[in-house]
């Protein structure tokens, strides 16, 4: 995740910054899918490493949503008005 994170810094653009939140989310949801995935089968896993992944999981949801309203409030502010 922290690679990605820092590809999306380094994004072109605000769209692509923002599709490469998306990529941090979907890889942080797989990564929670295989360690409760783990735990039902009964590998020992620390539960604070599933507890670090579900709270990273939520904390670049959220920041793609700010992201993506970021954007949405800047198009809008910056179209020029007929």
């Amino acid at each position: 995740m922290e690679a990605n994170y820092r590809a999306a810094k380094r994004g072109r653009s605000r769209a692509e910054f923002v599709a490469k939140l998306g990529t941090i989310v979907e890889e942080a949801d797989e990564a929670v899918c295989w360690l409760e995935h783990m735990s039902d089968g009964g590998l020992a896993i620390d539960s604070d490493l599933l507890s670090e992944a579900q709270q990273l999981r939520r904390i670049f949801a959220k920041s793609v949503g700010t992201a993506r309203y970021n954007a949405r409030r800047s198009k809008a502010t910056s179209s020029p008005i007929h």
